[in-house]
């Protein structure tokens, strides 16, 4: 049995129900007769934009793009009741994982204690000691979205040892299939809620009333129509995708390693590592096993790279992109769109920062005090070696586990760059 502590987070934010304290969460999850009857909110959906830096081999340069990312949240309990049945299952899965033989393939959404760095580099010392290689590296086409109900259903079942799942269980299980969800900007314009400060209208959304009234009444709840497709973003859906992938990482891992490869997956980034002649096969094999999962593979993310053992070390036809790093058989060095996302990132930055300034100083003008400088600390604590947690500080690390020297000759410059833009 799994302790309150383990699973339970406060959680602060505006939703249809308020948060509720770790005894009430307790008592609730803790008993199945209540989870199996309680009836689940609507998510909370909103896109954000964010921008993409990617390399246009037409035009032979950076160019950026605009990437919408849908974002859904649930309710307070909902949220307590999905993290209390993840850890029930969590245990359930590693306990599965360590009794099989393809558990160091499975790298997302566990309690390893790594990085994707140290992934990066256990797949990169694999081609080095296969030596003449065949490297691919796959998608899966809108993975939580394609997860088919029924072959989740199953998973779910197997993990837990039933043949049906217990009614609680099947309650969460439905409420991730047959999800619904409202439109965020629809239901503050509904409500009557400023999307500058939501907080004013109080602690909850709106009180049980005002949902049946507003918010079934005029039809601002959708549901999921299709018999396969789960949320992204609640505190059980990446546990459910690896467990939904059981049976194919297993299939997967015993076809590669048969042939003496290896076989990793990242959510839904595959990696193969196959003897060379043997990457086209596997790749089939991987299509074949997809369709069988219903799971399509992303044909415009499939590449397939060949490493060949000279007298002058390794050697590749094109580098390998594996987990934000290129990887040429001898050197490891950052993708040059996360460096131009980190510069493209840092100047808004400071130009934010000195904006801020600009305005708070016209203020202390005003009323006859003396203007401020600009904050640097904080920009170089966001920006630079000095902060412990942001691009600069990644790089470092990585550069120091993948024993990659290039990598910190690459972000040497941008120390110069950010006293430049802040001058």
């Amino acid at each position: 049995m799994t302790t309150p502590l383990e699973w339970y987070r406060r959680r602060t934010y505006l939703h249809f129900d308020m948060p509720i304290s770790e005894n009430a969460a307790t008592a609730i999850t803790g008993n199945p007769d209540v989870v199996a009857r309680h009836a689940f909110y609507p998510l909370i959906n909103f896109t954000i934009n964010s921008k993409k830096v990617k390399w246009d081999p037409v035009l032979k340069k950076l160019s950026l793009t605009s990437k919408e990312r849908p974002v859904s949240y649930a309710s307070h309990v909902d949220s307590h009741i999905y993290a209390y049945y993840a850890a029930i299952l969590s245990e359930k899965y590693e306990a599965h994982l360590k009794s099989a033989n393809y558990e160091s393939a499975v790298l997302a959404f566990r309690k390893l204690g790594k990085s994707n760095i140290h992934f990066a580099k256990e797949a990169f010392t694999a081609i080095k000691k296969l030596g003449n290689a065949d490297v691919i590296t796959t998608d899966i086409k809108d993975f939580f979205g394609n997860l088919d109900h029924q072959i989740l259903r199953a998973a779910w079942r197997a993990i837990l040892g039933v043949e049906s799942l217990p009614s609680d269980h099947y309650n969460v299980f439905k409420s991730l299939t047959r999800f619904s969800w409202v439109d965020k900007r629809n239901l503050y314009a509904a409500l009557h809620i400023s999307p500058n400060n939501p907080r004013a209208s109080g602690p909850r959304i709106c009180e049980p009333e005002a949902f049946r009234k507003v918010v079934r009444a005029c039809k601002l709840i959708e549901t999921n129509p299709h018999s396969r497709g789960i949320p992204q973003g609640s505190p059980i859906s990446a546990l459910l995708s690896n467990i939904y992938m059981v049976n194919f990482d297993e299939m997967m891992w015993d076809a590669v390693t048969a042939w003496g490869g290896k076989y990793f997956r990242y959510c839904d980034d595959m990696l193969i590592i196959a003897p060379h002649g043997k990457g086209k096969d596997l790749l089939n094999l991987a299509r074949e096993f997809s369709d069988l999962y219903k799971l399509p593979l992303h044909p415009d993310k499939t590449e397939e790279r060949t490493f060949t053992a000279t007298s002058d070390g390794l050697t590749t036809d094109k580098p390998l992109q594996y987990l934000g790093f290129l990887f040429d058989g001898k050197r490891v060095v950052l993708r040059s769109a996360s460096l131009a996302r980190y510069s493209d990132r840092m100047k808004r930055g400071v130009r934010l920062a000195k904006a801020t300034m600009r305005s708070r100083n016209d203020l202390r003008v005003g009323r006859g005090e003396a203007p401020t400088s600009l904050h640097k600390r904080k920009l170089y604590k966001r920006y630079s070696y000095l902060g412990r947690r942001n691009f600069v500080s990644y790089a470092l690390r990585a550069a120091g586990i993948l024993e990659a020297k290039e990598i910190k000759r690459q972000v040497k410059p941008l120390w110069k760059r950010l006293r430049k833009q802040m001058t």
